[in-house]
């Protein structure tokens, strides 16, 4: 069969440029509090699903859990994440027949889930953001250290043995943990508590939140053991008692946060660290942690002026900078997002995910370019960041550099042979390129992983197309329209594909179909005007070119077939007039001026038939069709 080359236009979906409805911040969402066991459990097992690509699981989950509990708002955005994920996006084509228009396919979302983003992302951010928190937290206790040697200088001198006995006992407790021996330091802590002096509330508070603090490293090493959740009680333990013994310290409040936080009582976190900020505002960590809460919390609000407040205070912290990029993109500021990005490039030129940020944002704007710079950045510094590699690829297919993408989806599929997303985009490039064989085999791989999918069966069916496949075509689109009644692409191209191998009826019988979903669509306009051409129901030709052409007034393609069912109709004068408006679009086209001319005649316009003619001689004399033309002329 004579193969029709179909130009596919690529466009980034609307999913794709949403590219992290919750991993453009540097950490997971936390769920909200909740008692329900069951429901915790639930929510746990939709994220190994989301992890396994098991989608459709985790939906059903999500469903039942929205069933019993309407108002989980958790659930609902989980769910909807997901389904923007599997939302497949599409773009308009056009095809390379002068009669037949084919539709196209689009670019699909990222081929990582958020989920999957997120837990790549979570474990670098969180090294990246402990370590800042760790620096913060020896220079400020350099300064406790200091302000309290010079309080204890002012003590008498069996005093201060006696608070020097202390802390040498904490520090002994601190060591122990850092040994990961919670043992050892829990007696040198029992032993501190013994010898504390009496009266000294301020240095017993001090000495209590470094206790605290140390139980909460214990507790952070190992959240998930019952030595990290005994540690975890301790550390809220001694904070509270350093808060009763002396409320106007900031340390405390700060740990008890921290601990509540990763309990995932984000409220109980967010006060305690709003009190730590009251009582030290100059505390960019105390500031920074205030606004994670406060983001997983949703209060994008209160999340933009924390880290403001800590990109300000410390203006060197890469992640507050990026902290508060992830925020204003949850409050739709594109702009002011890129602007922190890029502050935060600024500061740490080897910041991957802030460099793939970037590009997500140019994407979204349509600077591909741009997008694809930022991508290629943030390879440079994390190369096996397969998110980074795909989303490379999707920009330079919207770009339309197919041979980059190519090599991009390559790279990606050495790693991740099975990926279905990835084959796709693959499939898609590989139609462009016009390399129907290879696309088979995309496609396929693809189709076969997510065999439900009606986007990957109808890029099937261009695949078989590109490689002249008719039976194949057939049957992949046969598939799609299967999977998806309403999803009219596969319906177009099946009927353009039976149009053009001169089955018109069967053309037809599909594109009323998709017309009756979409009557303003363009290519099923088009398409049914052509089918009825060849059918020669001029009327219904007439129609539906005429509601073509009001998607697209100036297609030079669908004016003249517009001209053409108008004459074979018999409504000669609006055939005229037809060729006259489609000849001010192209001048040069002589089949039109001669079929003009035959509309003149049979006007019974001769002195326009003439005119029409002549001209067309002279634009060209040696046009195939003259030696008809001047016999009309000599009968004139």
């Amino acid at each position: 069969m004579k193969h029709s080359r179909k130009k596919i236009f690529i466009g980034i979906s609307a999913a794709a440029l949403v590219l992290l409805a919750v991993s453009y911040f540097v950490f997971i969402r936390e769920p909200a509090e909740s008692a329900d066991t069951a429901r915790i459990n639930s929510l746990a097992l939709v994220h190994e699903y989301i992890a396994q690509g098991e989608y459709q699981r985790a939906l059903d989950i999500l469903d039942r859990l929205l069933i019993e509990y309407a108002g989980d708002q958790d659930a609902r955005e989980l769910r909807n994440e997901i389904l923007r994920f599997l939302r497949l996006g599409e773009s308009g084509g056009e095809s390379g027949s002068e009669n037949v228009q084919a539709a196209d396919t689009g670019v699909e979302a990222p081929p990582l889930s958020p989920a999957e983003l997120a837990r790549q992302e979570e474990a670098a951010a969180a090294r990246a953001a402990a370590e800042a928190e760790r620096q913060a937290g020896i220079a400020a206790e350099t300064e406790r250290r200091k302000a309290q040697e010079e309080e204890m200088a002012r003590k008498s001198a069996a005093l201060q043995a006696q608070m020097r006995e202390v802390q040498a006992l904490v520090a002994k407790g601190r060591e122990a943990v850092s040994r990961n021996d919670l043992n050892a330091a829990r007696e040198a802590f029992n032993e501190v508590l013994g010898k504390m002096p009496p009266g000294e509330n301020r240095f017993e508070a001090q000495e209590m939140a470094e206790i605290a603090e140390a139980y909460y490293e214990a507790f952070s090493r190992q959240p998930d053991t019952p030595e990290g959740r005994e540690a975890a009680q301790e550390a809220a333990s001694y904070a509270r008692q350093a808060i009763q013994r002396d409320p106007a310290q900031a340390l405390p409040h700060h740990t008890l946060g921290k601990v509540n936080r990763d309990l995932r009582q984000t409220g109980a976190a967010i006060a305690a660290f709003k009190e730590a900020v009251r009582l030290d505002p100059a505390n960019y960590i105390y500031a920074f942690d205030l606004g994670r809460a406060s983001f997983t919390s949703r209060d994008y609000a209160g999340a933009r002026q924390s880290f403001e407040s800590a990109a300000n205070l410390n203006r060197n912290f890469e992640s507050a900078w990026y902290n508060l990029g992830g925020t204003f993109r949850a409050l739709e500021r594109p702009d002011d997002a890129l602007a922190a990005y890029r502050r935060a490039v600024g500061v740490k030129q080897d910041y991957p995910t802030a460099h793939r940020e970037i590009g997500r944002i140019l994407a979204s704007k349509g600077d591909y370019p741009g997008a694809a710079d930022a991508f290629t950045k943030a390879l440079r510094y994390a190369p096996d960041d397969l998110a980074s590699v795909r989303e490379l690829g999707v920009v330079q297919m919207a770009s339309g550099d197919f041979v980059s993408a190519a090599a991009s989806f390559d790279r990606a599929l050495r790693v991740s042979p099975n990926d279905d997303q990835t084959n796709y985009n693959m499939a898609v490039v590989k139609i462009n390129l016009d390399n129907g064989a290879e696309a088979l085999v995309y496609a396929g791989k693809a189709a076969e992983s997510a065999p439900s999918n009606t986007v990957y069966a109808y890029t099937l069916g261009l695949a078989n197309e590109t490689a002249g496949d008719f039976e194949g075509a057939v049957a992949a689109y046969g598939r799609a329209i299967s999977l998806d009644a309403a999803y009219i692409r596969p319906r177009i191209n099946l009927g353009s594909l039976y149009l053009a191998n001169g089955f018109a009826e069967q053309a037809v019988n599909l594109l009323t179909a998709a017309y009756n979903q979409e009557p303003g669509s363009f290519e099923v306009n088009n398409n049914l005007g052509s089918a009825y051409a060849r059918l020669e129901q001029w009327d219904q030709s007439v129609e539906h070119y005429s509601k073509a052409l009001q998607s697209e007034p100036n297609n030079p393609t669908v004016r003249i077939n517009l001209a053409r069912a108008l004459a074979g109709s018999g409504d000669l004068p609006k055939a005229r007039d037809a060729y006259l408006e489609y000849l001010k679009l192209d001048t040069s086209n002589w089949d039109a001026r001669l079929e003009l001319g035959k509309t003149y005649i049979s006007l019974g316009d001769s002195d326009s038939a003439k005119r029409s003619l002549q001209e067309l001689i002279r634009g060209n004399p040696n046009y195939t069709g003259r030696a008809e033309a001047e016999r009309m002329l000599s009968g004139l």
